[in-house]
């Protein structure tokens, strides 16, 4: 991906006629393109196909060898051939079933879209960014490896995002129905952000299953009620009651938390589409 396109530049506005929205929605950007060939044909295509042309004829072998960085970047260093779970999620060499790495394998990727990817995103063009939040020489530019990792650079560029409302930069006049809403890249924005915390904080901090339902408890007094071992077939009627109530609100709990892990990877898998730099 390049950093500086001549088709966006000052220049191709100039020859072009026609100035290019900042940003714009699907429908500002068809609006825009139709709008700027009709006023003049010719000089559109010089500064989009033409410009487009002859960059990528002058840049033919630096873009093979970034092309080759590339591969090795995504084959061995991100390896965006897979997802995989954090080890703190899962630890390596630990057995898991399918169905229980999905989750983790799924929010972990997200984790790194938000953390790797938007970081990236937030301070690729902008210098006050890069120093704002201290990105390495390898965060952007042609040796970036896609390794620098920023909570905080992510967050900032989804806040960006979250904020963005339909206006005359995105091809949309006052007199417009949906001038001042919010554009569908900062709805989905706001759902990328709530999944995000949902996983780092909510769930991440959610009170382990058996303590809450007081079932460690209850295996604790068992196991010094009957010499070291679990007794679940008990002569103590407090016990017997203990077990009983603990293991019903053990129940509840874990079903509250299979369904809240189930509602959560459904509406992942609902923005997907929207999970791009």
């Amino acid at each position: 991906m390049r950093s500086n396109y001549w088709t966006c530049s000052k220049f191709a506005d100039w020859l072009r006629g026609t100035p290019k929205p900042q940003a714009a929605s699907s429908e500002g950007w068809d609006e825009w393109n139709k709008s700027a060939k009709a006023a003049h044909p010719f000089r559109f295509w010089l500064a989009d196909d033409g410009l487009d042309a002859l960059q990528k004829t002058i840049f033919f072998p630096a873009d093979k060898l970034y092309d080759i960085k590339y591969y090795i970047n995504n084959r061995w260093v991100t390896r965006t051939n897979s997802l995989t779970a954090h080890a703190r999620d899962i630890k390596p060499g630990e057995w898991q079933d399918v169905g229980h790495r999905l989750l983790p394998c799924i929010f972990n990727g997200l984790v790194d879209y938000v953390e790797i990817e938007l970081a990236w995103f937030h301070v690729v063009w902008d210098d006050a960014a890069r120093k704002k939040f201290d990105s390495p020489w390898y965060a952007t530019g042609w040796f970036r490896w896609r390794t620098w990792r920023s909570r905080a650079a992510g967050l900032a560029n989804l806040e960006w995002q979250c904020n963005l409302t339909m206006k005359e930069d995105m091809g949309v006049n006052p007199d417009h129905a949906e001038y001042g809403k919010p554009t569908s890249q900062s709805i989905s924005a706001k759902e990328i952000m709530n999944l995000y915390y949902w996983w780092t904080e909510t769930h991440r901090n959610r009170p382990d299953a058996y303590k809450a339902s007081g079932w460690s408890d209850y295996c604790e007094k068992s196991r010094i009620a009957n010499d070291g071992k679990l007794n679940f077939s008990e002569k103590s009627d407090d016990l017997k009651k203990m077990c009983k109530e603990s293991l019903d609100i053990l129940h509840k709990i874990e079903k509250q938390y299979e369904d809240e892990d189930e509602e959560m990877m459904i509406r992942l898998i609902k923005i997907r589409s929207s999970l791009w730099t």
